[in-house]
């Protein structure tokens, strides 16, 4: 999909190109290819006359590929962008080009960003929404790239309060007292799903603030956005010590929930631990009354057998009341 964003009466308008001769008559700043087609490529390659790497948006790229500015000017920015999806959170690495596009004929040149992404990202949809309600938002192409950065942030720090909020209803379950071994699988299940989003927001913010500290380094910005990309920088700081924060709190609610597993299986240890000790006499006292005596006690005596039967359930009874008496074998 090839969409165009023009500004008019200082708001980011969208229209979608199905042919390169809508193309050759907008003056687009931002041009978004979500999941284009390799003709939509070929339109935007012979109108803008550059090339676009085929492996732009390839996760496996080198990192000492993904900023770097061509002799003609070409600003190329390879950045993710976090989807955090409730049942499959992820990052997806959009492609960015700032170029100088020049006409000709005498028409005045402008700078225009070409993103390309192969699926759609929720910061892309937060900055088209703010930039059609918010007039004079943006006003050239390079503001388009900061306020991707800085909707980024802003939907990182979004994503931390869910986690926030998550981590408060597994603590409560955690601490309640009443932790069960399937109530435990649970709880490890939803402190892992957190733990692993908790991550991929550190990444993503650390690669946004690459990103944007590129940007300060190449000169390419006034006084006023050069201010702005600090500030964005300064909001990652933040994002870091609540992060940091974050692993914490799940270390201690993991290391609370394997505590609990824990005391639940010493509870049966203990159960066999007391049978066993409990059984052992009567064990001993069967063992000698089963020896081949040359007169044994069951038969040349009548009360051989009850006497041996009352002296085993004695022989455990009274280490049971002895371990209750201790408090042994309370839970």
């Amino acid at each position: 999909m090839l969409n165009i964003f023009t500004l008019a009466n200082g708001r980011l308008f969208q229209e979608e190109i199905e042919s390169l001769e809508e193309l050759s008559r907008s003056r687009p700043i931002w041009i978004d290819l979500d999941s284009p087609t390799p003709e939509e490529l070929r339109w935007i390659e012979d109108f803008y006359r550059l090339t676009i790497p085929r492996d732009a948006i390839n996760p496996d790229i080198e990192e000492s590929a993904r900023f770097y500015e061509e002799d003609n000017g070409e600003l190329h920015v390879r950045s993710d962008f976090l989807i955090a999806d409730e049942d499959e959170p992820r990052t997806v690495r959009v492609a960015f080009i700032l170029k100088h596009h020049e006409p000709g004929e005498g028409a005045k040149g402008y700078d225009v960003l070409i993103s390309l992404h192969a699926e759609d990202v929720p910061v892309f949809r937060l900055l088209r929404m703010r930039a059609r309600r918010a007039p004079g938002l943006i006003a050239e192409a390079k503001e388009v790239l900061l306020k991707l950065f800085d909707a980024d942030a802003e939907y990182s720090a979004d994503t931390l309060e869910g986690i926030y909020d998550e981590l408060e209803k597994v603590s409560t379950r955690v601490l309640s007292g009443d932790m069960t071994d399937e109530l435990a699988g649970e709880v490890l299940g939803a402190i892992a799903r957190q733990e692993d989003l908790n991550g991929r927001i550190r990444r993503n913010v650390m690669d946004t603030r690459r990103a944007v500290s590129f940007m300060m380094r190449s000169r390419m910005l006034n006084a006023e956005q050069f201010e702005e990309a600090r500030q964005i920088l300064r909001d990652i700081e933040s994002l870091d010590n609540h992060t940091a924060f974050l692993f914490d709190k799940i270390n201690f609610l993991m290391d609370a929930t394997v505590g609990f597993i824990n005391i639940n299986q010493n509870r049966i240890i203990k159960i066999f631990s007391v049978a066993s000790v409990a059984l052992l006499p009567p064990t001993l006292i069967a063992s000698i009354y089963g020896m081949n005596f040359k007169f044994m006690p069951e038969l040349d005596w009548a009360m051989g057998y009850p006497y041996a039967l009352g002296l085993m359930v004695a022989s455990a009874v009274v280490p049971m009341l002895y371990f209750r008496r201790r408090g042994w074998l309370k839970g």
